[in-house]
């Protein structure tokens, strides 16, 4: 029989039944967890439904019906490796529904990154590559919110954790093989340390931004002051980030860096209604930016299509993706673009680059440093 043939799990939705769960779960040595959620009107996202698999047992908890308990806080951060595919919005439910990270974590994409040069596998087509089976994908899109859910929504959810475990056993030997699983193991720690939002992480926004080039440095810290408030305030009145006001249109604030209202009202896309609430704030912002003394102000940013960024970024680039082809893996696990890029504006600011460490710094910075050598 398939794998994905009838799949069994337990409905949980009494704190005495998750309860009996986790004390099944205690001793298990892997974890699959997935939830679902809905998020299309808050920051933060509401919980919709929680998988566990572990022990020969599934089940699906309704967070509508049952907070976490104790004992369920306890498991999520037991001695048990956890399972979870794509996990980044999976750790900002687990922190909103039960308060706490699950730890130890193994991140099934991320390991499927270390082994074939195809990052961001999606579940699907991970089962497939693995377990040579087709997943339905009827109820991916569906109203987890809606209850009772229906006999293929439970089936859908009990497969997401199900196979997880089956893939996880294969992943293992293959890392095991190759020598990455402590690679792979390091990788998913960082993601627990990175998890969450926080007054750091809201400063560095602004360097998302792809157009960054196109504006002065003290343009640049406007925008950096705008989006770092933004990303608190959405956090605080728990809203989409674009219910509140946009990148596109702080980025157009930037560029326009109005002295009062009315310069702040021609600016395009702004609502009259953000204006009202939160012109002033913003204006405050933009105040901050003109008055900042020149030497604190950012770097400009390089056009990343001229010199002399553009040929020192592909050379950079060109290094990663060598050592990524050799390896036989994915040069976004080694390093993202967003790294290289850091690199060379720092090597173009004169200071010092900040190479790679731990297992990164070991495969690549031989290759970085050559290839910085080249271009100096």
């Amino acid at each position: 029989m398939s794998l994905i043939d009838s799949p069994s799990y337990q409905w949980i939705d009494t704190p005495e039944a998750l309860d009996d769960a986790c004390a099944h779960l205690a001793d298990a040595d892997v974890i699959a967890l997935d939830t679902e959620f809905f998020r299309e009107k808050t920051f933060y996202p509401v919980t919709a439904l929680v998988q566990f698999a572990g022990n020969g047992v599934t089940y699906l908890v309704d967070p509508l019906a049952v907070d976490c308990t104790p004992a369920c806080q306890a498991l999520l951060q037991n001695a048990a490796l956890k399972l979870i595919h794509a996990c980044s919005e999976d750790l900002e439910v687990f922190q909103c529904w039960a308060g706490v990270l699950p730890t130890p974590l193994m991140d099934t994409q991320v390991a499927q990154g270390f082994l074939s040069e195809t990052p961001g596998m999606g579940y699907q087509k991970l089962v497939a590559y693995w377990l040579d089976e087709d997943l339905p994908k009827e109820e991916t899109r569906s109203n987890w919110l809606n209850r009772p859910l229906t006999p293929s929504q439970c089936d859908y959810a009990a497969l997401d954790v199900i196979c997880l475990l089956e893939v996880w056993q294969k992943q293992a030997d293959a890392l095991e093989k190759n020598g990455r699983m402590a690679w792979a193991r390091a990788q998913c720690q960082t993601l627990i340390e990175q998890a969450g939002r926080s007054a750091e992480q809201d400063a560095q926004w602004f360097t998302r931004q792809r157009q960054l080039w196109r504006l002065t440095p003290r343009q640049i810290e406007a925008y950096r002051l705008m989006t770092t408030w933004r990303e608190g305030e959405t956090r605080q009145r728990n809203l989409p980030r674009n219910w509140l006001v946009s990148d596109k249109v702080l980025f157009a604030v930037a560029t326009a860096m109005p002295k009062n209202r009315f310069e702040l009202a021609a600016v395009e896309d702004i609502k009259p209604s953000f204006i009202k609430k939160d012109g002033d704030t913003l204006l405050a912002q933009v105040k901050a930016a003109r008055e900042c003394e020149a030497e604190a102000l950012p770097h400009a940013w390089p056009d990343p299509a001229r010199p002399p960024f553009k040929p020192l970024f592909k050379t950079l680039k060109k290094a990663v993706s060598e050592r990524g082809e050799a390896l036989g893996m994915a040069p976004e696990m080694l390093l993202r673009r967003r790294d290289i890029e850091a690199i060379a504006m720092q090597v173009l600011a004169g200071d010092t680059p900040v190479l790679p460490d731990g297992w990164r710094g070991e495969c690549l910075n031989d290759a970085l440093t050559q290839a910085l050598k080249e271009t100096s």
